[in-house]
């Protein structure tokens, strides 16, 4: 029985249609066209997933363009990074690209534009130009510039591009419509002045093209078939289009493909921000220490968390492409990497609040290795050895001395299974001067251990619990991370900023205890400490000091469920 046809998102729906009316599936190209001013976040995911996961479907070239044209926010770090991650994800582009590449062809292109009368230098103030441009009900006027002969406004532009003048003395803009409902036709800037080294054509240039005048047409140069782009950018295809257009007078030879915007729903995720901008002030005001911090929602980020690949794209794939805006819950996402480690993380044992307990009949210097599954979810992963002793860790919380009969864990009187192990019962314990339990008392069964065969051990008590042997721990640094905001929608309320809504314990640093297996764990490996969650070994660890960064919890412990 052949499995059952996948239906088509809509921009599939578009490029069948297209490839449907004519266009030679050998045309179809696609890009991934990110602005280095900033790390890539969760919410890129979608746009990568879209564009690559097209690439495969269709067997097309994607590329990687680089959207350089603001030299003052822009940084070869940020390049270098969102490669990493794209490739991190598991996704290969055709060519890497830069806007900045095109930076001679554009500006032949506005001279050309110029001479036709549809560009023209403007010398009025940022503030003059933006009373001039109207309102969203009003129209704008025109400038009083608008009008200089084209020898004027080549000579002017010569200028600019000479580094004869200082920024924001001259601009050029596109001559469009003042009266325009779309206020992005009104006669929008083209070029500006910028006195700043560029990290790739250095101070070769001090004009820079606008976004909207370079994204469209280094679509154009690259031959792109489908320019996919979130919804923000929905009133700019006019725009785009008009440049487009344009610009496929001058060079139809050259270039006969042209590029087709259609726009998709951004991904907006609860508790969470996507601004690029405020990302960047959470790193240098130093609420978080880099853009990799676990806390922070980006690529990196993630990837130092314990993220996998395969779970954020889970994650996109579940989300799917739409037209309309939403809010995808974080537990979604959470739930996807848990879905992930919980088949490829082998299970170890750590203590994170630690206990002592003594197991009073177990011979004083005796010690054990016992037999321990790695992941039951999975049977290549084998078992390990862990080491077993009188005095052992575990966590506070598991014990009471009282407790009522919901309480599956050890309470004076009761028995508990310890993982792996022997079941025990708890006798006695003790405490210090200000009535601080600091020592368990119990008693073991010898003939209770796991997996041994007899009927001692094959006895049903309701709790197991997790524990480290206190002769073999190994100690460990646990940074259990919180959500970074305690706002669902932390960005979106206009009577608050949204550091107000900043998590105060967003982390909290725990000096815990391992098994002794975790002693030589890499950096980046994934584990799951039995009942407590997954973590990941950081970046941080080195050969004296293991550090752990908790991934997610083993259930979603914010709804409740």
């Amino acid at each position: 029985m052949s499995e059952e046809k996948k239906s088509l998102n809509f921009l599939e729906q578009i490029i069948e249609e297209d490839l449907a009316n004519g266009m030679p599936k050998e045309n179809l190209r696609f890009r991934f066209p990110p602005e280095p001013n900033g790390y890539l976040h969760i919410g890129h995911t979608k746009a990568i997933g879209i564009s690559f996961g097209l690439g495969i479907k269709y067997n097309a070239p994607v590329n990687l363009r680089f959207d350089d044209t603001n030299p003052a926010k822009e940084e070869q770090e940020y390049v270098d990074a969102i490669k990493n991650d794209i490739s991190w994800l598991g996704y290969t582009w055709a060519n890497e690209c830069y806007s900045s590449d095109y930076f001679q062809e554009m500006y032949d292109w506005a001279i050309l534009l110029i001479k036709d009368g549809k560009a023209y230098v403007d010398s009025q103030t940022s503030e003059e130009m933006r009373i001039q441009k109207g309102t969203p009900t009003e129209p704008g006027t025109n400038s009083p510039y608008r009008n200089r002969s084209v020898d004027e406004n080549l000579s002017l532009f010569q200028g600019m591009k000479d580094g004869k003048f200082k920024e924001g003395e001259h601009v050029l803009r596109a001559k469009i419509d003042m009266s325009s409902p779309n206020m992005l036709m009104r006669d929008p800037l083209m070029y500006r002045i910028l006195h700043k080294a560029h990290h790739r054509t250095g101070n070769q240039w001090c004009i820079y093209p606008m976004y909207d005048w370079a994204h469209g047409e280094s679509d154009y140069i690259e031959q792109i078939s489908h320019s996919l782009c979130s919804l923000e950018f929905k009133p700019h295809r006019e725009l785009y289009d008009w440049f487009k257009d344009n610009v496929y007078g001058y060079s139809k030879e050259t270039y006969p493909l042209v590029p087709k915007q259609r726009e998709f729903s951004r991904l907006n995720l609860s508790y969470t921000i996507m601004s690029k901008r405020k990302l960047l002030k959470l790193v240098e005001e130093k609420i978080v220490s880099g853009w990799d911090d676990p806390r922070m929602p980006t690529i990196s980020g993630l990837r130092r968390r314990g993220y996998t690949p395969a779970s954020i794209r889970s994650f996109i794939e579940t989300v799917g492409v739409s037209k309309r805006e939403n809010v995808i819950d974080v537990a979604l996402l959470e739930f996807k990497i848990r879905e992930d480690l919980n088949k490829t993380a082998n299970r170890v044992m750590a203590v994170l609040d630690p206990i002592k307990l003594v197991i009073t009949n177990y011979p004083e210097g005796k010690e054990e290795w016992l037999q321990a599954e790695n992941n039951q979810e999975d049977e290549a992963a084998g078992y390990r050895e862990v080491p077993f002793s009188r005095e052992i860790f575990i966590e506070k919380e598991d014990f009471r001395e009282e407790a009522n009969k919901k309480f599956f864990r050890l309470k004076l009187g009761g028995e508990v299974r310890l993982k792996n192990a022997y079941i025990i019962k708890a006798e006695s314990c003790t405490k210090d001067e200000n009535g601080n339990i600091i020592e368990i008392q119990c008693t073991y069964d010898e003939l209770s251990k796991s997996g041994s065969g007899t009927e001692e051990s094959l006895r049903k008590v309701k709790g197991t619990l997790h524990w480290v042997s206190m002769k073999h721990a190994v100690k460990a640094e646990v940074r259990v991370y919180d959500r970074l905001f305690l706002h669902e929608a932390p960005d979106a309320q206009k009577d608050k900023d949204f550091m107000d809504y900043l998590n105060p314990n967003s982390l909290e640093i725990v000096n815990a205890f391992v098994e002794p297996s975790l002693q030589n764990a890499k950096i980046g490996e994934r584990f799951q400490f039995q009942r407590l969650g997954y973590f990941c070994v950081d970046n941080d660890s080195t050969d004296n000091q293991l550090v752990f960064n908790k991934t997610v919890g083993l259930r979603d412990s914010w709804g409740g469920n």
